[in-house]
């Protein structure tokens, strides 16, 4: 049987505390200045990433018809805006070891191809063209 952990606001602010030497006062504030940052960046609709942690961005959900199980009837959703998280790369390899690795493998093997840019020609005179022909 598995123990969940949790980790919560106090323990974040303690973890500040103790590894930078810090109040837990001002670690709080600390704490409070960052999540503050991202919700205002999100509320506005800015993205806030944070390379190799992730990306917090707003989406917009849209409309849709739900079903009210209590009452057996269907329902309307509004569309809404919600705060989504998009882990980044470093975080899932840290998670799961063991899939970054199968991914990494597989990018590995597979050959990269290189998209060549489209040559640009010049435009030939029209009395060109049917003199390739005629060499055929």
């Amino acid at each position: 049987m598995h123990r969940k952990f949790e980790v919560n606001r106090i323990e974040l602010v303690e973890k500040i505390a103790t590894t930078h030497n810090v109040s837990k006062a001002e670690a709080a504030r600390i704490l409070e200045t960052i999540t503050g940052s991202i919700v205002a960046a999100v509320k506005k609709g800015d993205p806030v990433q944070l390379i190799g942690f992730g990306t917090f961005k707003q989406v917009a959900r849209a409309a849709r018809t739900g079903f009210n199980p209590q009452a057996g009837a269907a329902i309307k959703i509004a569309a809404q805006k919600v705060p989504k998280f998009v882990p980044g790369a470093a975080f899932k390899a840290a998670v799961d070891p063991k899939a970054a690795k199968r991914k990494a493998d597989k990018a590995a093997a597979k050959p990269v191809a290189k998209k060549a840019a489209p040559a640009k020609k010049a435009a030939a005179p029209k009395a060109a063209a049917p003199a390739k022909k005629a060499r055929k």
